[in-house]
């Protein structure tokens, strides 16, 4: 992590994942299958990032970037840390610039990650 203080990442359960999206368990491992949504294991249990949900959905330009990491030849753990890690070239953690709309500027900041 940078030396700015980042926010406490929240982590969602699979359980809590299935009440927050009215989906079924299976649904919600497909989404993480799929990469619409990425999961890590925190303590043994698999856990979803609460900012990667959006109201009631996966957040939408999470997945282009998930899958831009996952080619590049990062791990789902990696993927995550990535995303939550403050970027030189962003100036913040990728995460904030999604969910601020600039997926076009986070897609540049992971186009150097594959060389």
């Amino acid at each position: 992590m940078s030396e700015k203080s980042t926010p406490e990442t929240v982590y969602l359960t699979i359980p809590d994942l299935v009440e927050r999206l009215d989906l079924a368990p299976g649904k919600i491992h497909r989404l993480i299958e799929d990469s619409y949504l990425a999961a890590v294991r925190v303590d043994g249990v698999l856990k979803v990032p609460a900012e990667f949900v959006q109201g009631n959905e996966p957040l939408p330009p999470l997945r282009g970037t998930l899958l831009a990491l996952l080619d590049a030849g990062y791990s789902n753990e990696e993927a995550v840390a990535w995303v939550f890690d403050i970027n030189e070239e962003l100036g913040e953690r990728p995460i904030d610039s999604l969910m601020a709309g600039r997926k076009s500027a986070v897609r540049r900041a992971t186009q150097s990650l594959a060389f």
